[in-house]
């Protein structure tokens, strides 16, 4: 089975569970599964988060999970090599949902959501895709989540890049 097939039969599978009540994600996982989320650099309530909203909110769709999951993916292959490392943006250094750059408000939180998201470095307490952040896409030109983590990642560490390509929109 492909990665993206064992992702759209889990997803799928946990939406099951928790839909029937069950909302303890850790029991959520078999050994095959464990493995996939590790080849995709994922973590167990990262995978959890998108099934919880999809469930409650309606969204993010499993096709944008799937698309943010791939992103993810292609980045830890790519760039990271493989490479696992700990979570480090938290509550207590993620900006703040008030503060602006170049005039957009909420972008510092979302950029640093999301490459944070790409590095596998986000505190399991802070989601990228959030409500939050599904909203401020929407309202910017209706970005697609997998699409903005795309532009962060190719954009580096150049904020104005991103700012440009919203104010493009």
């Amino acid at each position: 089975m492909t990665w993206n097939d064992h992702f759209l039969e889990l997803f799928n599978r946990c939406v099951k569970r928790y839909k029937n009540g069950d909302k303890d994600f850790t029991g959520y996982y078999d050994d095959e599964d464990m493995a996939l989320l590790v080849s995709i650099g994922y973590r167990t309530r990262e995978f959890f988060d998108f099934v919880e909203d999809f469930c409650d909110e309606g969204e993010p769709s499993i096709s944008t999970a799937l698309l943010v999951a791939g992103v993810r993916r292609d980045y830890f292959n790519v760039v990271m090599e493989g490479a696992v490392r700990k979570p480090t943006v938290d509550r207590e250094n993620i900006p703040s949902f008030g503060e602006e750059f170049e005039e957009i408000h909420y972008l510092p939180r979302i950029l640093a959501k999301a490459r944070g998201k790409l590095k596998g470095e986000l505190d399991p307490d802070i989601m990228y895709g959030c409500g939050g952040d599904r909203k401020f896409l929407r309202e910017n030109g209706n970005i697609p989540m997998a699409d903005f983590l795309r532009r962060v990642w190719a954009a580096g560490d150049d904020d104005k890049e991103v700012v440009k390509w919203i104010k493009s929109l």
